[in-house]
């Protein structure tokens, strides 16, 4: 998927609202794709589950890392880029560049993705759930 179709379906799943999101994961469909639940990810709701998250991870433009590093522009950037952070060598190793698929797949299981990865969180077992954070992910992105 084109980075601009990307960002065109988390838009479109950006509307206002504080859907439910038992009823947007119902409204995607049994097993549907990522592409289909970014569709009907919400920003909003995507903002409070990263309420977990903050006890780890700042967000915001220039913020300092925590015990994980900020988030800020991370869909689009490099894995373990951000040179105020100190990775494990497996997550350095471990390269490519965080897209929706790859951040999809690490929020559902870290270690599973990077064995050797310090991050100690199980993972985030909706997959509507982790579309809302990868929406208000790219969000903070830009």
């Amino acid at each position: 998927m084109t980075r601009w179709l990307f960002f065109t379906l988390l838009l479109t799943g950006c509307g206002g609202g504080d859907a439910d999101r038992a009823g947007r994961l119902r409204a995607a469909g049994a097993n549907a794709d990522l592409a289909t639940l970014l569709a009907h990810a919400n920003v909003d709701a995507g903002r409070r589950a990263f309420g977990q998250c903050a006890a780890c991870h700042t967000i915001g433009k220039g913020r300092q890392a925590l015990a994980g590093p900020n988030l800020h522009g991370i869909i689009g950037r490099a894995v373990a880029s951000d040179p105020r952070f100190g990775y494990t060598q497996a997550l350095k190793d471990h390269g490519g560049r965080w897209d929706a698929a790859r951040m999809d797949a690490w929020l559902a299981a870290p270690s599973r993705v990077v064995p050797g990865t310090r991050m100690a969180f199980a993972g985030v077992r909706n997959p509507m759930e982790r579309a809302d954070l990868i929406a208000y992910l790219a969000e903070e992105s830009r």
